[in-house]
């Protein structure tokens, strides 16, 4: 069977806080027992003090030079027995007990005290629980204070016996068994009470974690749609919340890992067909002799584009191996953005597309790698011309401080709605989900165009007006002194 994390928290928090109340409940025991014990000790010994001075003042000597006690102390010991619940009794040097109160424990007088009592109790105040010497049938507690006789005429003072006061042991057994019982009931009435709420608390914290792990089992078949409800804003608050975020990052990774397979098996399927199609065509005959350079243009054509296909997927495996390197050299980026441009005459003149700025660029000189930065240039100059409006306008600008270069591309048209702004450049992101547009995208140039800026330092912003134009703008940085001027 599966022991939970709730079993688990809820056996320790129980059995913790079963110990605490044990812990408690015999520290109260204790404790209580003492104070009883301490406070019956110190009413005893007053008794006794006082019993023995009453005493004292009853006691005559005979001619003989024994000692005699007035039934008047027996009357005394009588009265203050019967408000303590004890006996009192004197017993003479010799351990013979000749005067009591006779009240409780019924006769007392020719009982001997055992001597090893009558020593301590002589030498001083005598306090301890027990039999007495089996004077008595239980246990008593047991206080016993010298008799001190003084000689009026010698002003003489000596101990002539002991004044011992006993009570019953029974009372504080029956007391012992109340504390006893009281910590027991209180101590199941606490621990059902905590263990209640403890089970409450521990599901309560421990629901969350379940609701993980079945989300969990969810997102390994492939779904992604489970969320983990945020009950609270402790650490297992942050948890679900962080969980609920890693979900939907991994729901938008796989929703992009998905489109990229259908891009990528369209951008495979798209020109190999045409070329397959082509060169069948030319292969049995049905393209004519004349058409043939037509058509071998397009496969031309349609093989670059798997050619920049199989890069862009290289460069993203680079990028996620860590293998990407730089390969730094001092170049124009003038040249490099003019000779992009020349690249696509063919198609800016069959668009009646108008470039302005390039002739106003001035010589720049850069330290970074010419065919990462190349493909940066190309990959915003593509899009430009891909989504330009028809004789609309490409702009180019091109401009240095002090520590770095600024270069901005933008084009006139129906521009980049705001909420997509800052998603375009995530990997396989795309503006045109119709694909009315962007026939030859993946989604990976603007990711590819940011990662290669961001290795040599740079950033990358896009500003646009929803049917006015789109312009992105790169940041390179550069050594003082490295611009044409000065070279």
């Amino acid at each position: 069977m599966r022991n939970s994390i709730f079993k688990k928290y809820l056996l320790v928090s129980s059995c913790i806080m079963l110990l605490s109340f044990l812990v408690m409940g015999g520290v109260m025991y204790v404790s209580m027992s003492n104070y009883w014990s301490a406070d019956k000790f110190d009413s005893l010994k007053k008794t006794a003090t006082f019993s023995s001075h009453a005493a004292a003042r009853q006691i005559t000597q005979s001619n003989d030079g024994s000692y005699q006690i007035s039934s008047d102390a027996q009357y005394l010991f009588a009265l203050q027995d019967q408000t303590l619940d004890a006996d009192i009794f004197i017993a003479r040097s010799s351990g013979d007990i000749v005067v009591e109160s006779n009240l409780v424990n019924g006769q007392l007088v020719g009982h001997k005290v055992p001597d090893s009592v009558m020593q301590k109790a002589l030498a001083g105040t005598y306090s301890d629980i027990s039999t007495l010497g089996d004077i008595y049938p239980d246990k008593q507690y047991i206080v016993g204070v010298p008799l001190t006789y003084t000689d009026s005429l010698t002003n003489s003072s000596s101990t002539i016996g002991v004044v011992f006061v006993t009570s019953t042991a029974r009372t504080i057994t029956a007391f012992r068994q109340d504390i006893i019982q009281m910590c027991i009931i209180s101590t199941i009435f606490a621990a059902a009470v905590s263990f209640i709420f403890s089970g409450a608390m521990t599901y309560r914290m421990v629901l969350p974690l379940r609701e993980m792990s079945a989300a969990a089992a969810s997102f390994a078949k492939g779904d992604f749609s489970q969320r983990v409800r945020v009950r609270s804003n402790d650490e297992v608050g942050e948890l679900a919340q962080a969980f609920n975020n890693m979900a939907s990052s991994l729901s938008a990774s796989e929703n992009m890992n998905r489109s990229f397979v259908a891009n990528v098996s369209h951008e495979l399927k798209t020109p190999m067909t045409t070329i397959s199609g082509f060169i069948d065509g030319i292969l049995d005959g049905t393209i004519p002799p004349e058409k043939q350079k037509y058509y071998l243009r397009i496969v031309s054509s349609e093989v670059k584009r798997l050619s920049r296909l199989v890069r862009s997927m290289l460069d993203l495996s680079r990028i996620d191996s860590g293998k990407m390197q730089l390969h730094r050299i001092r170049f124009d980026i003038r040249d490099t953005i003019v000779e992009t441009m020349l690249s696509f005459e063919s198609l800016i003149d069959q668009r009646h597309i108008h470039i302005e700025g390039l002739e106003d660029c001035e010589s720049v000189f850069v330290d970074g790698d010419p065919d990462l930065i190349h493909q940066v240039v190309y990959n915003l100059v593509e899009n430009a011309v891909k989504f330009v409006d028809d004789a609309g306008t490409i702009s180019v600008a091109l401009s240095h401080a002090e520590n770095d270069i600024c270069v901005k591309i933008r084009n006139t048209g129906a521009g980049i709605a705001p909420e997509e702004q800052p998603l375009i450049f995530g990997r396989f992101y795309k503006t045109d989900k119709s694909r009315s547009h962007d026939k030859n995208g993946m989604g990976l140039g603007l990711y590819l165009v940011r990662t290669i800026i961001q290795m040599h330092g740079g950033d990358i912003t896009v500003q646009s007006v929803e049917g006015e134009y789109c312009e992105f703008e790169f940041h390179l940085p550069i050594e003082p002194a490295v611009s044409a001027e000065q070279v």
